[in-house]
């Protein structure tokens, strides 16, 4: 394997087709000899400055952009809700497909009519739309962040379906949240997959960075971070917790707790997937070990100084650590808090010594 190619499965997560339930008879051919729409995934492979490019943005710690699916609308009343939600009730302004703008509530409803009449015979049960929030770190420009939302909207959902967008920025973050109609002029579905929302960082990463944003879309492991592995539901419960509205914990966050503590205790094991990050990481690190090797031989001074700043990513990063593994140092901290203070209620008192008197 190339030194490119090995560097670039690193970077670039790779997905492979997955079959759900009992096919029809039809495609077990494809199954059985891995073909048509059964056949392994390949990437393109990489171009040179393509695997520089992206290696040097990771380890020099460019933002990368966040891209989540929040919801799926169903029936008019929903969808409604939902437009009027990020509208802030006709604060905001949302944006069609075609630029217009739309602050009426009667606007708002007509169109989660028009995007909900198809599915007249089955309203409540079917998806109407899709929103999906688009975000970047504190200090990025707003009206950039809409803009490249816009292209990469354009790239992966094109004419065939509807969509509004609303620019938020009444957080740090600056925020957009794209909603897209589920079905298509075609009659296919809008249904975005783990392997399409990569496909929508990627096109929101690259129409970034050619408005002059520097930004990145890679998988956690390539950063030498643990998975998140967080809904946006419990996200948001966090939140309220953290705000003070909120003094229940989640039973996530409780379960996690529990089983912490039952590993400090000795009692219980670390989920089998904190063991396959490490392994994934150190992998990582290996490939990524052998291009700082590479390329501090290069001729070239740019490759050079890229090697030491790979070598000083991975000397930040001896290990990956996840968030089970966090939860455990806490629960490991508090049961030795607590054997010291059994141990000290267990040990007699010493006796207190009389101070030593001076003799002349």
């Amino acid at each position: 394997m190339a030194f490119e190619d090995e560097l670039w499965g690193a970077l670039k997560p790779v997905f492979r087709p997955r079959v759900f339930g009992d096919p029809n008879l039809k495609y077990a051919r494809q199954i059985v000899s891995g073909t048509g729409q059964f056949a392994p995934h390949t990437s393109p492979p990489p171009r040179l400055m393509d695997v520089r490019e992206v290696l040097a943005r990771v380890v020099r710690k460019s933002p990368e952009v966040v891209v989540k699916v929040t919801g799926r609308k169903k029936g008019a009343a929903h969808l409604a809700a939902h437009l009027d939600y990020i509208g802030r009730k006709g604060d905001i302004v949302l944006e069609t497909r075609d630029g217009e703008q739309i602050r009426d509530k009667a606007d708002i409803a007509r169109i989660a009519e028009e995007w909900s009449d198809s599915l007249y015979w089955r309203q409540g049960t079917s998806v109407s739309a899709v929103s999906m929030i688009f975000s970047m770190p504190q200090g990025t420009d707003p009206e950039t962040v809409k803009q490249a939302v816009r292209e990469a909207a354009d790239r992966m959902v094109g004419d065939n379906h509807d969509y509004l967008m609303a620019l938020h920025t009444d957080t740090p973050r600056p925020h957009v949240h794209l909603t897209v109609q589920a079905e298509g002029m075609d009659r296919k579905r809008f249904d975005p997959r783990r392997e399409d929302l990569f496909k929508f960082r990627e096109a929101f990463a690259e129409a970034l960075r050619s408005r002059g944003v520097e930004a990145e879309a890679t998988p956690r492991y390539s950063r030498g971070q643990g998975r998140a592995g967080v809904s946006m539901a419990l996200t948001q419960m966090r939140a309220k917790i953290l705000s003070g509205a909120s003094r229940q914990p989640t039973d996530a966050d409780l379960q996690q707790a529990r089983e912490a503590m039952m590993v400090a205790l000795g009692e219980g094991q670390q989920p089998i997937f904190v063991s396959k990050a490490k392994e994934r990481w150190e992998e990582t690190r290996r490939r990524y070990e052998a291009a700082a090797e590479r390329l501090g031989r290069s001729d070239s001074n740019a490759d050079r100084a890229l090697a030491r700043d790979v070598r000083e990513f991975l000397k930040e990063r001896p290990t990956i650590e996840t968030v089970p593994d966090r939860a455990f140092r806490d629960a490991a901290g508090r049961v030795k808090a607590a054997q010291e203070r059994q141990q000290q209620r267990h040990d007699p008192p010493t006796p207190e010594r009389p101070a030593p008197t001076r003799r002349r």
